[in-house]
This record gives structure tokens, sequence and C-alpha cells, in this order.
């Protein structure tokens, strides 16, 4: 998932010139490259863990579930902690939390525990959600804003780089160093064996702690500028009373689209690596899912350029509604299909949900004018749509892990209403209108 663009009205001071403020980003770079390295971890940990604690789907969503309730529920509270002990600290703060949750993994594993497992999963997420709340706005002010976009999309691409490169991480310190290839298989081992397969989290959970402490102490130490606070508001309060969010349809659409998008896109990239594994479909083990799972994001990196060329030749909303049919066709030959081009199917739909978030953020905040950090703070919190994932995880109990991508499909349909219809701006502010 890429991290949120930012809205935010504030400036650096001028007196940063153009070279520190490169050094900066680059800095900053790093940030967004490693929460989304982390954060696709969990698509390796996943199956994992489903193995070591014998867990059905339901009980494996609800992990990646948790991830996202940390999102929904840290989102305000990490506004406020910036607002008392500014960004810097702030970035440095989440990143000390996200090591403590990754050390906390290693307890968890020993024991093992499933509820550890889920309380250290919770406090790496808040960590995150502090990092994206901090690191959005000042990237989006760190120079001009006629360039704001280019450094969130350059910085953007970063996050989705580290997302295509967990899965190798994973599959090789993680599924490589299991004594079960499969969930199937990991119900015939051991104790001894599972306890064995628990443990296999420690080092790269070490690994990952003592990168997250390292990167802390160098944004500690360096030498940022200070974001000074502007003004939030264009209008008044008794402006702002006349006003309402909800005359504009392209939010009002748009709120949901975010949220149901991501019950598609994280549906697909926690129950890959197991997709894979049926013995109908590829009869991969876990680690030989984990290389595909690489071909998944390395899609939806490709495809974030593809699009962004796409948008300089056609409009955003034709962009945004040929990706949804097509997410829609591979859906249905995941869901419906066997074998290699099943598989397949599923792994070109990174391509086709490469621009979803992006774009349906951009259009949903089209034409608010004074009103546009407001929605935008409401499309990010239907970021929180990924913990609904566990639906699709109760689908798959139920009916089988398939045809629970039905679910999937029908989020694509209404993504392709949204493009079609939903995101048509209306009462636009005359300024929007005349863009």
């Amino acid at each position: 998932m890429p991290a949120p663009i930012s809205t935010a009205t504030s400036s650096v001071p001028s007196q940063a010139n153009g070279s520190s403020n490169r050094a900066v980003l680059s800095l900053l770079t790093s940030l967004f490259f490693t929460w989304g390295f982390i954060t696709v971890i969990n698509n390796t940990l996943l199956p994992h863990l489903r193995s070591v604690f014998d867990l059905n789907y339901t009980q494996t969503t609800l992990i990646e579930s948790v991830w996202f309730i940390a999102y929904f529920f840290a989102s305000i509270p990490s506004a406020r902690l910036i607002e008392r002990i500014g960004y810097q600290k702030s970035m440095v703060f989440g990143l000390v939390m996200m090591a403590a949750g990754a050390l906390l993994m290693i307890p968890a594993a020993r024991m093992p525990s499933y509820g550890v497992t889920l309380v250290a999963l919770f406090i790496i997420a808040c960590g995150i959600t502090l990092l994206q709340v901090s690191a959005n706005p000042y990237v989006a002010v760190l120079g001009s804003p006629e360039t704001a976009s280019s450094r969130l999309n350059l910085v953007q691409a970063f996050n989705s780089l580290g997302a295509t490169l967990a899965p190798l991480f994973g599959a090789y310190l993680i599924l490589g160093r299991s004594n079960s290839g499969t969930a199937e298989a990991g119900r015939v081992l051991t104790q001894a064996e599972k306890l064995a397969d628990a443990q296999a989290v420690q080092l790269p959970y070490l690994i990952v702690a003592c990168v997250l402490v390292i990167l802390a102490l160098v944004i500690a130490r360096f030498k940022m500028p200070s974001m000074h606070h502007g003004a939030t508001s264009r209008v008044s309060d008794a402006e702002r009373e006349k006003l309402s969010l909800w005359k504009h349809r392209n939010l009002v659409f748009g709120i949901p689209a975010i949220f149901i998008y991501l019950i598609a896109e994280i549906g697909v990239a926690n129950l890959f690596i197991n997709f894979t594994a049926q013995p109908e479909i590829g009869g991969l083990s876990h680690e030989q899912g984990a290389h595909y799972l690489f071909l998944l994001w390395g899609g939806m990196l490709v495809g974030r350029f593809v699009g962004a060329w796409a948008m300089n030749k056609t409009t955003a909303e034709r962009v945004l509604a040929f990706c949804a049919i097509g997410a829609f066709i591979v859906m249905m030959i995941a869901a419906l299909g066997t074998g290699s081009v099943a598989m397949w199917a599923l792994i070109s739909v990174g391509l086709f949900h490469s621009v979803m978030f992006p774009t349906i953020f951009t259009l949903g905040i089209k034409g608010l004018g004074p009103l546009t950090e407001e929605g935008a703070g409401l499309l990010i919190m239907a970021i929180a749509g990924g913990a609904l994932v566990v639906v699709q995880g109760w689908l798959a109990d139920t009916v089988g892990l398939q045809l629970s991508f039905l679910l999937t499909a029908v989020c694509e349909l209404y993504v392709l209403f949204y493009a079609i219809w939903g995101s048509k701006a209306t009462n636009a502010f005359p300024a929007e209108k005349a863009a």
C-alpha cells in the first residue's frame, strides 16, 4: 500500500538550501522504504504462523486485521504527539516503537504465543502509523510547492521497492528456515519441530530491530529543517459552518472506495502464498510462493510508473476504470480457474491495483477547496478497510480459499463504479472547476 498523500500547507524555512533538502529527502526516503518493507514481511509471516499455530484462515487474517486496526486507532494520537514534540522527534519515536515491537517478536517466538505475536505486530503497526503521519507532510513541504507531488511520488516508489524486496527476505530467513513447507505439512510436525519453526522468526526480527535503532539514531542526530506550521484553514470558523464535505460526491463515494480497495489489496497479498500452495493451483512450498509474491509486488511497482505515464495521455478516471476492469477479469480467473492460469492471474492483479490508491485519493479530494485537509483526513482513515481482510479469511474457511477471491472481484466492481460515476466532482469550488 502506498503512503498517503499529505495536503499540509506548512513550509520549510527559506534558508534551508536545495542541497540540504536533498540530503533530508534522501534520509526520509529510507523511512518510506523501511515501512514498506516491514509491512510486506507480514505476507510471508502469515503462512508461517498458520503452520506454527495450526490456524484457520480467519485466525490467520486476524493478524493483518490487527495491523490495520492499529493504523485506525493510532492516527489521531500520532497527530497530537507531533503537535507536542515536533516531526523529527516523532519520526524517531516511531522507529523506536517499531524496534520495540520487533524485539517483542523474539519472546513471542520462544513461548511460542499467538497472543503475544499479535501484541508485537500491533506495536510495530502503531510505530509505522506515526511514521506515516509525520513523514508525509514533512516530505510535502520539503522544497517548492510546485514539486511536492514529484517528491511524494519519488518516496512512494521507494516504499514500493521495499514492499517488492520484502518477500525475498522473508522467503530466505523465515520460510526457508522452516520445517514445514505448507500448512498441511505443518500439521504433522512434532511439538519440537513446531517450536523450532516458531523460533525461525527471531533472527529476521532481530535484524529488523537493529536496523530500526540505527535509523532512529541517524535521524535523531541529523539536522533537519524545522517545519513552521502555517494556517490549517483558508476559511473562518463561521464560514466553515456553511460548508459541508458531504455535498461533494467524489469524496462521499471516495471514502468507501479507499476502504473497499484496501480489502482487495490486503486480501490478495496476505492469502497469496497459501493460494499458490493449493495442489490444484501451484502446489508450491511457502518459500517458493514467497518468490512469486515478489512478482506481485514488483508488478505494483512497475504499474505505478506506467500509470503515471498513462495519466499524461488520458484522464485519471479512464485509467482507473481500465484498471478496475482488468482487475475484475483476472480476479474472476483466479477465483474460478485452475493451475498456473489461476496463479498467474492473481499475480497480474498487482499491475492493475498499482494506481488505484493514489488515483482514488486524488479524485476524492478534487474540488474540495478549503475543505481539502478534512477530506484527506477522512480518506486516510479509510485505510482501516484493510482490517476487514478477516472477512475473506472467514469466507476461505467457509467456501474455500480460491472462491473467497470472488470477494476481491466484487471490490473491483465498486472501484469501477467510482471511476465512472462516483468520482465526478459536485459542488466543486470555483478555483478547482477552472482547473
